[in-house]
């Protein structure tokens, strides 16, 4: 084995361009990058055959040593830690706020269910299960795609990226264990496909931000700044694996990083080194209704389908058959979608789930509300009928609460698919 020491930042100078293997370690190709900033101490172990290829350390799927424990990391910054392991704020959330618009956060979602789907049949099986086209994606790239129920009532949105040998999911935390439940029900006798929920054994941060693109340079991943959503790339930590892909759950800009738990605080405190501002799960919430982000149990439910939800960048028309496509391709012929998801800037608190009226008539309900920023104000989202309001009208929330309809980033970039598209 070799050690490579040096005073530098903590992702390797080496790139990679490969994926997991079976035995789930991570090959690379050796490939100097320009000289490193000198930032933090590490020590990166490989181990290189004879035509040059530099292989990482397995991936560490056990726990990890007591002393390289997030939790204890971001609790001498200030954290708040719930019982269940969740960073709920650094008592930042207004600054962090304001960093999401105009500079950039990290934000911790280890709490975010990752599912990983491997077999021989896991790109045929994933492209009969859900929305998007997987057939149609490499090594290397990634989508949205949603779970559907048959008759294509929404369940979750979840990120994919494409690997060597398997998918990963990346899903919301309420419906993790629903989902890898729900996957290894439709796996026939046949199947060669397995389910692993390796939530616990890694983690998993995103960045947020117009400035992400700066930190991604000072990190020496430049080379993921404008690549499609979804795109991703291993690397490695003091020899353990990291994979950075393009997009972070609800923007197709930012970036998302995925670790063994043993790195996550040298990663962590590299990201904050570099300017970024710590977010928690509270301003997170926050931040993924004024982005217009649909979530389970709130937009995605059984009372909803994934058109009126308007995820129209997850869905596949072409694809053939899959669960939920002979409702979606109904709906789309007979134009029966009968309600859409809107945003709504609230002059007044509003409690999920009031009705939504116009003039005295009922057009739609509340699914989320947070307070504004600084406290200036209410937003949320709900259903509304269509063709009852546009972008700038005012509707009644509940019993007397004045709210605008607004369009929001996330579901204003949802594009309608054609069914000559690939996609």
């Amino acid at each position: 084995m070799a050690s490579i020491t040096g005073d530098l930042l903590l992702l390797n100078p080496w790139r990679s361009f490969s994926f997991l293997d079976q035995n789930g370690a991570f090959p690379w190709t050796q490939t100097k990058t320009k000289e490193h900033k000198q930032k933090h101490k590490f020590t990166l172990s490989s181990k290189t055959t004879r035509k040059g290829v530099v292989l990482a350390l397995p991936f560490d799927l056990s726990p990890p040593p007591i002393d390289h424990d997030l939790l204890d990391i971001v609790a001498t910054e200030g954290a708040k830690v719930s019982d269940d392991g969740i960073v709920e704020t650094f008592d930042n959330d207004d600054q962090a706020f304001d960093a999401a618009d105009n500079g950039v956060v990290v934000v911790d979602l280890s709490h975010f269910g990752r599912i990983r789907v491997s077999g021989e049949d896991r790109i045929q099986f994933l492209h009969n299960q859900t929305t998007a086209n997987f057939e149609c994606l490499h090594e290397g790239q990634g989508c949205d795609t949603v779970f559907v129920t048959p008759t294509a009532r929404t369940i979750d949105i979840a990120h994919a990226w494409i690997m060597k040998n398997a998918v990963l999911l990346v899903v919301s935390p309420v419906t993790s264990r629903s989902i890898s439940e729900m996957l290894n029900k439709y796996i026939f006798f046949n199947d060669k496909v397995e389910i692993q929920d390796i939530t616990k054994q890694t983690c998993f941060f995103v960045l947020v931000g117009p400035k992400s693109n700066q930190i991604m340079e000072e990190l020496m991943l430049g080379d993921l700044v404008g690549q499609p959503y979804g795109t991703h790339q291993h690397f490695s930590v003091n020899g353990m694996p990291i994979t950075v892909g393009v997009g972070n759950v609800i923007s197709e800009k930012g970036f998302s990083l995925l670790m063994s738990p043993a790195a996550a605080g040298s990663v962590w405190k590299t990201i904050l080194s570099q300017g970024a501002i710590p977010m928690g799960s509270n301003a997170w919430e926050k931040l993924r209704i004024f982005q217009g982000r649909p979530a389970p149990q709130k937009e995605l439910t059984n009372e909803y389908n994934v058109l009126e939800a308007g995820l129209w960048n997850s869905i596949s028309l072409n694809k053939g058959c899959y669960k939920g496509q002979e409702t979606i391709a109904r709906l789309i012929t007979y134009d029966g979608v009968k309600q859409r998801l809107w945003a709504i800037r609230l002059s007044a608190p509003a409690e999920v789930g009031s009705l939504i009226t116009i003039d005295g008539k009922k057009v739609g309900k509340l699914t989320s509300c947070t307070s504004g920023r600084k406290e200036n104000g209410y937003f949320g989202l709900g259903y509304i009928k269509r063709q009852t309001v546009s972008e700038g009208d005012t509707v009644i929330v509940g019993d007397a609460v004045p709210g605008t309809v607004v369009e929001v980033p996330f579901l204003a970039g949802q594009r309608s698919p054609t069914r000559s598209s690939s996609s």
